[in-house]
């Protein structure tokens, strides 16, 4: 008879994939205890300004040169690819889905770096599930992580680019740790990116490259918005043109 992996040894297996990928867990009751916190809206509008400022560092400008919009984009994109990471690994590991809101999450909202990251330890499903299933990860959190974005003017398009980015993202990475699982991975995202949520969101390029469909924006923190362009941008198609969006 064979048995289904616990929980905890799912979590530590997906944890092993890199810390992109890696989760703490808390009890389902629990209160944030310093460093954590809650992913509360309020938070995650603090991160805003926080990455806002760290980016006007990184570029040697005023705060004033980021646009707010910018700064809330790549906070986006960046808390997307850590709710996302983990739970596609559970996924195509053993079939096993992730579901919690923001509410439940616990954070340490660190700069430059990945996000540490605890889900209560009820978050996971007992055993797998059907891939249709995996969908609903689209709606809650990532749903809840869209409308806390609303204050910043990012349009859906971009907001959804940035997830298709994220997922794209972790499906590269789980490749390159288990290769075998490369194929698998690469159903699941495909699964994903052709439901309602994400459809249209990115493409596949005539060399078989993946390709969003949006720009993330972050080529716009740049001194006089002159940065270089993400590998999956949209604009990598006009890359002998001075057009930027």
């Amino acid at each position: 008879m064979t048995f289904a992996p616990t929980s905890s040894a799912v979590i530590a297996e997906i944890t092993a994939l890199g810390p992109f990928f890696a989760l703490h867990t808390h009890a389902a009751d629990a209160r944030p205890v310093e460093p954590w916190v809650p992913m509360s809206r309020q938070l995650i509008e603090a991160r805003v300004s926080a990455v806002r400022g760290w980016l006007a560092a990184a570029g040697e400008q005023p705060i004033d040169a980021i646009e707010v919009r910018v700064a809330a984009s790549v906070t986006h994109l960046g808390l997307a690819a850590r709710l996302l990471s983990p739970a596609l690994a559970a996924f195509v590991l053993h079939g096993r889905l992730l579901t919690f809101g923001l509410a439940d999450v616990h954070w340490q909202p660190v700069l430059g770096g990945p996000i540490p990251l605890s889900v209560p330890g009820t978050a996971m499903s007992s055993g797998s599930v059907p891939p249709e299933e995996l969908t609903s990860f689209l709606d809650r959190p990532l749903g809840e992580l869209a409308a806390a974005m609303r204050p910043f003017s990012l349009s859906p398009h971009i907001l959804q680019g940035n997830i298709a980015s994220a997922l794209n993202g972790a499906a590269t990475m789980i490749g390159a740790a288990v290769p075998e699982l490369a194929e698998r991975t690469r159903t699941a995202v495909t699964l994903l990116l052709d439901s309602p949520p994400l459809r249209d969101s990115a493409t596949t390029t005539a060399n078989g490259a993946f390709q969003r469909r949006s720009c993330c924006l972050i080529y716009r923190a740049a001194p006089g918005r002159k940065g270089s362009l993400c590998g999956d941008c949209v604009l990598n198609r006009d890359a002998d043109s001075t057009k930027r969006r």
